[in-house]
């Protein structure tokens, strides 16, 4: 009997919290997302006459963003009716396989508008051959296929099951493959969390330095619009520091309670509670990326009062 199976029997959690918190998190999610996400390919296509490779980026962010939401419903039914699963083995599969290819695609994807700004701040020349839209394409149908390399394990690890006469969907997997999803989900982690994020950091870092440095050197930006950019990316860090970086920390000391501490039910709770408790708010990063990506770059892009920076910045 493997070590999280045993830890499994003799600690049995208490975990009635779920039944409220993630229903109600979830749905505010799903209507948030939902509305936010609507209006982002609404305004991309309907009113965007000519599609920049943020818009491109953007729009499948959307998409991401709302497969992951139009799984919610059965996530709310599945809690609010305390953990049982009503839908069958292929739905968990693709409910898991969602929140993950959501999670991981959006993290990609922002990597990618990162870079993007990047280069047009900190090379807006030498940079120009290499912001067209068909890179801009390539760059997405990369990211789609890494994405899928790293998350199409997870239909494999995620099942139902029984716990008390009930059937549920397993959040990771089975316990008695613990052992195996450990691993699994250490390379996850690194890969595709803290590789990005790195990326970005330092995209951003740089970014900040450079703004600073061509204070009084450049009039393509007012020091106004140049405080708005750094206040922006403080903003993105700060929203992957609050939404994906305590998630990855929680999920990974789960992971190593169940798979290689000796029984410590108190220790187990506690990593459980922390885990569980946050992962709603990973999907409060479908419902803020429109806010920060799409909806202040649109109505910059279309007012001609802030022409030179929407033209530095977004495109």
């Amino acid at each position: 009997v493997s070590m999280s199976r045993f830890v499994a029997n003799i600690c049995p959690l208490e975990e009635s919290y779920k039944h409220i918190l993630l229903p109600l998190a979830y749905s505010v999610v799903f209507v948030l997302g939902l509305l936010l996400n609507g209006a982002m390919l609404w305004l991309c296509c309907c009113h965007t006459k000519e599609w920049t490779c943020t818009t491109i980026y953007l729009v499948n962010l959307a998409v991401a963003d709302l497969l992951y939401i139009f799984s919610l419903p059965l996530l709310i039914i599945n809690y609010a009716m305390q953990d049982i699963w009503l839908f069958g083995e292929l739905l968990c599969k693709m409910v898991r396989f969602l929140f993950y290819n959501n999670l991981y695609g959006s993290i990609l994807l922002l990597t990618c508008i990162s870079v993007h700004r990047f280069l047009g701040i900190c090379y807006p020349i030498r940079s120009l051959a290499y912001k067209t839209r068909r890179l801009a394409v390539i760059g997405t149908a990369v990211s789609w296929i890494l994405v899928l390399i790293q998350v199409l394990p997870s239909l494999i690890y995620a099942r139902t099951g029984f716990i008390n006469n009930r059937t549920v969907c397993y959040d990771l997997t089975s316990p008695d493959n613990f052992s195996n999803y450990y691993l699994y989900g250490m390379v996850l982690t690194v890969s595709g969390f803290l590789c990005p994020f790195l990326i970005i950091l330092i995209c951003y870092c740089l970014m900040i330095r450079s703004l600073i440095q061509t204070t009084g050197k450049s009039n393509l930006m007012s020091s106004a619009a140049r405080a708005k950019s750094i206040r922006t990316i403080l903003l993105v860090c700060g929203l992957f520091a609050v939404c994906l970086a305590p998630f990855h920390i929680t999920r990974a000391m789960y992971l190593y309670v169940r798979v290689h501490r000796k029984p410590d039910c108190r220790l187990l709770q506690g990593a459980t509670l922390f885990y569980k408790s946050w992962r709603p708010l990973v999907g409060l990063n479908s419902c803020f990326s429109p806010l920060l990506y799409f909806l202040s770059a649109y109505y910059t892009l279309h007012s001609q009062s802030h022409c030179q920076e929407s033209l530095l910045l977004f495109q």
